[in-house]
């Protein structure tokens, strides 16, 4: 991406986040943050939940392999209420995400929407240089995207630290030193568990990085072009209601051709770059559980861990490696946001030079700072 790209880029996002913001700082915002503590305590009853189930799989794998009968019948009845419990935080994770979702998005579309219609701005965007094609496929597409995803990253990101601190402590403890011979010197590693998840979690997430970080701009492209496209099409339905001369019909038709046609390529060039971000990140899924049991392997052999440890820790490091991975799972959708973020703050700046001489600004109208303050 070139420096110009980049500074625009800024620009975009400040812009964006001028306006967005004023959702969580307004009179009535207490009701959202009340949401957050609430969504908070939910992670948190979900990681002590994910705790329990971690040593229950410990305690069930011990059971087997001392064919204790007494002992699996417990375990068994310990699984019912756990897997409730789960249940119904999933499903009460689901309400609070998207109820937060939903407003800001609500809130944030009559914002838009506002400043669109305020002082005639809709019929006079055309007027400005820039590629602000349809910018009701921004106000609605992108303004959801721009407000689903920070909802979600933040509620991933809170579970994904606190999974890490919780979990590095079972890898830590279950898991102990380890040592071996290295041209005959004798090597011991201390917590090895957590220093080979923390490697090999820098080793992915860099791999991602590399791989993805033309992700972006290629999606943002690829929505300019699908805007396009839109554009092409609506301006031959303007010919067959009578909006447009006929006379133009040749050359429309012509444009929305070449609309398609760019659509399509840059749909290939995203298919690309997202097979090689798949390429990392299904290799991860495959290789993370498998890189655990075979860490423990040893110790297993050597009677220095039970069947029962074997297990627990292999899904401790699978879970703390997913937390140290976010950014690999989700890199596809970040990119994503970060595009329609960009998208919905270029709106808003095309908007912004409409603004006359004498003292327009970018405050909302009337009605959005009711619907802000209320």
């Amino acid at each position: 991406m070139s420096e110009d790209d980049n500074e625009d880029g800024n620009r975009e996002w400040s812009r964006f986040w001028l306006t967005a913001r004023h959702f969580w700082c307004g009179r009535s915002a207490w009701r959202i943050w009340l949401l957050c503590a609430v969504l908070a305590g939910i992670v948190v009853l979900q990681l002590y939940v994910q705790f329990r189930f971690n040593y229950w799989n410990r305690d069930f794998f011990d059971a087997l392999e001392g064919r204790d009968p007494a002992r699996l019948r417990q375990q068994a009845a310990l699984l019912v209420p756990l897997c409730a419990a789960s249940v119904v935080l999933a499903v009460a994770s689901v309400w609070g995400r998207m109820a937060m979702q939903r407003n800001w998005r609500q809130w944030l579309t009559a914002k838009v929407i506002d400043y669109w219609v305020e002082n005639d701005r809709y019929a006079r965007l055309a007027t400005v240089q820039g590629d602000q094609k349809i910018p009701e496929y921004r106000i609605a597409e992108d303004v959801r995207i721009a407000t689903d995803a920070p909802v979600d990253f933040a509620v991933n990101v809170i579970s994904s630290v606190l999974t890490a601190i919780i979990f590095v402590q079972v890898l830590w403890q279950v898991g102990g030193p380890i040592s071996f011979a290295v041209a005959g010197v004798q090597v011991g590693i201390p917590g090895y568990l957590v220093v080979s998840v923390a490697v090999y979690s820098g080793l992915v997430t860099g791999a991602m990085l590399w791989v993805g970080s033309p992700l972006t701009r290629v999606i943002q492209i690829k929505n300019q072009a699908e805007s396009e496209l839109i554009t092409a099409a609506h301006l031959l339905r303007d010919i067959g209601e009578g909006v447009t001369p006929k006379r133009e019909e040749r050359a429309v038709i012509a444009g929305l051709w070449q609309a398609l046609d760019r659509a399509i390529r840059r749909w290939k060039r995203l298919c690309w770059q997202l097979m090689r971000t798949t390429m990392v990140s299904h290799t991860n899924t495959l290789l993370a559980p498998i890189i655990g049991l075979v860490l423990c392997a040893p110790k297993f052999l050597g009677d220095q861990m039970t069947l029962g440890e074997l297990t627990q820790a292999a899904a401790a490091f699978t879970l703390v490696q997913g937390s140290f991975n976010w950014l690999v799972d989700n890199y596809s959708r970040v990119a994503d946001w970060m595009s329609s973020l960009e998208r919905v703050g270029g709106l808003l700046l095309s908007l912004d030079q409409l603004n006359d001489e004498a003292g327009a600004d970018v405050t909302p109208s009337a009605a959005a700072r009711q619907r802000q303050d209320g």
